[in-house]
């Protein structure tokens, strides 16, 4: 087969050649609306620098600030672009987890483009999972995996600079002209050597809009990056549709130029090193901070990594070296016989051994939990809660299982799985497969496990600041409020979660109702693994 696509301009000429576009909107994911962290889609940035490499001219929608899908009706009005691109940015962890909000907002903005008579490609975790619906939905080639060297291959085909019958390029999904069926190319490896890829398209993004979130909310401002794409390790409930199981990485010193510029350009008080685990690679740590120190670009951030490989002899030294503000790892349970069902290659003793070091070295700890993993039974439940109290990391943030395609976990449950596979948004917390507790359950338990640690924490840093009296302000009469609220209203919280414990084990989920006003108040950070 050697399907001849054509690429119609639209109405009017063509502003630009490429139009790059993704569907994660901030204002459709209450939670993270809270939080108010917003970074530019950064796997998008890096495709359009890739494509201006090859000599495309690019322009960017980004919808993480952007109030509707009536935002890029309009960027498709103003740039008339010869193709439009959604190419989701598979550095953050909402788009892996394929939200039903961010989904539809997709098919929306497909169906804008087609009714433009645009051709429309797409990218990303979701349409490389379920590529007939986002074929369905106006999409006219779906990229499957990893996408630069995919997209780069295809519109040279498309704008016939290359002759290459189109199931010839590898990681592709079309209909076919004939059959009507989705025709799928070979898969494409992926891209090892990293330092080949240029810097993310940073001139594209309106950074003060950014800034100015950050800095009302936080009092700084916060930018993100790679160095990393992928993860070797097995936690079987993990979806890996992009990258599989392989683990590359750039050098150091190249991460340390990128750095060096942005700081120079942007002047960032703090950096967000989006990958799913940083520093794998014994010293790669430590010669990130030989490099950053030789350009004078250390700036603060926060990171993931694994507790195991932090204990490795002089890691969390080299962190603190590099500008370590805050080290999230994924705790996920304080119970070993879950971590080990979960297959997670980590022990509960090694979560604790770790936080103290991180915590004796200055740096900040965050901890991921996860709840509701087949087997989980209350003494699992109360040894991760357990495992907080005594670990007292500085931030937590709670999930519960969540299967996606792709997974030993999704197997594993897929027979109980309904019509509704994915959550809404963040704070959805629905269990979608038959766990030991229900949905209210869990979401109850969100709203404790945060209680007692706000409480705690507001009580252990008004401690802090009674002892020294000169320090108090109205930061100390907000953590003495906040110490009483949280410790006045856990009682009936505890006692609300013990009822919903006891209510039947086994049961089949239904749609559940929409979080509580207070439920949904509580913020989770952002998570990437």
């Amino acid at each position: 087969m050697s399907t001849q696509i054509s690429i119609p301009n639209g109405t009017g000429r063509a502003m630009t050649d490429i139009l790059l576009g993704q569907s994660y909107y901030l204002r459709f994911d209450p939670k993270l609306m809270r939080l108010s962290q917003p970074y530019p889609p950064l796997g998008t940035l890096i495709a359009a620098a890739c494509l201006r490499r090859q000599g495309y001219e690019v322009a960017l929608f980004d919808a993480m600030l952007a109030e509707s899908e009536a935002e890029w009706e309009a960027a498709l009005d103003q740039w008339r672009p010869r193709i439009v691109v959604l190419y989701e940015d598979n550095f953050n962890y909402l788009s892996k987890m394929c939200l039903l909000r961010m989904r539809q907002a997709a098919f929306t903005m497909m169906e804008a483009a087609q009714r433009r008579r645009y051709t429309v490609l797409v990218c990303g975790s979701d349409a490389s999972d379920h590529p007939d619906e986002y074929l369905a939905h106006g999409a006219d080639f779906v990229l499957i995996g990893e996408g630069e060297e995919t997209l780069g291959a295809l519109l040279d085909r498309l704008d016939g600079r290359r002759e290459v019958p189109l199931e010839q390029i590898a990681g592709l999904a079309f209909q076919s002209e004939v059959s009507g069926e989705t025709v799928r190319s070979p898969a494409r490896a992926v891209i090892k050597d990293l330092d080949s890829l240029p810097e993310p398209a940073w001139d594209l993004v309106d950074v003060s809009k950014y800034r100015a979130v950050w800095e009302r909310h936080h009092g700084l401002f916060s930018m993100n990056m790679v160095t990393t794409r992928g993860c070797p390790y097995h936690c079987n409930w993990c979806a890996k549709p992009i990258w599989g199981q392989t683990y590359h990485v750039r050098s150091p010193a190249k991460v340390a130029d990128e750095l060096s510029r942005l700081k120079n350009t942007y002047h960032p008080d703090h950096i967000w090193f989006a990958d799913d685990i940083i520093g794998l690679r014994a010293g790669w740590m430590a010669r990130l901070a030989d490099e950053l120190e030789a350009r004078d670009a250390r700036v603060d951030f926060k990171c993931q990594s694994r507790v195991d490989l932090l204990l490795r002899e002089g890691e969390i030294d080299a962190f603190a070296r590099a500008g370590a503000h805050t080290v999230w790892v994924g705790a996920e349970s304080g119970s070993q016989k879950i971590l080990d069902a979960m297959e997670k290659g980590t022990r509960v003793e090694q979560i604790y051994a770790a936080c103290e070091r991180l915590h004796a070295a200055g740096i900040r700890v965050g901890f991921f939990l996860q709840f509701g993993y087949p087997g989980e039974e209350r003494e699992d439940i109360e040894l991760t809660r357990r495992m907080v109290r005594d670990c007292r990391p500085d931030e937590i943030g709670m999930s519960v299982s969540y299967p996606l395609p792709g997974t030993k976990f999704y197997e594993t449950v897929q027979r109980e799985l309904g019509d509704k596979q994915n959550w809404v948004d963040s704070e959805d917390l629905d269990m979608m497969f038959v766990g030991t507790y229900t949905t209210d359950f869990y979401r109850q338990l969100y709203l404790v496990l945060h209680k007692e640690f706000r409480a705690r924490g507001a009580a252990r840093r008004l401690f802090g600041l009674l002892r020294r009296p000169a320090h108090l302000d109205r930061g100390a009469f907000r953590l003495a409020a906040a110490a009483v609220y949280h410790g006045s209203t856990l009682p009936l919280a505890r006692f609300r979660m013990r009822q919903l414990m006891g209510i039947s084990e086994r049961r089949v989920p239904s749609s559940p109702p929409a979080m509580t006003p207070e439920q949904a108040a509580v913020p989770t950070p952002e998570r990437s693994e």
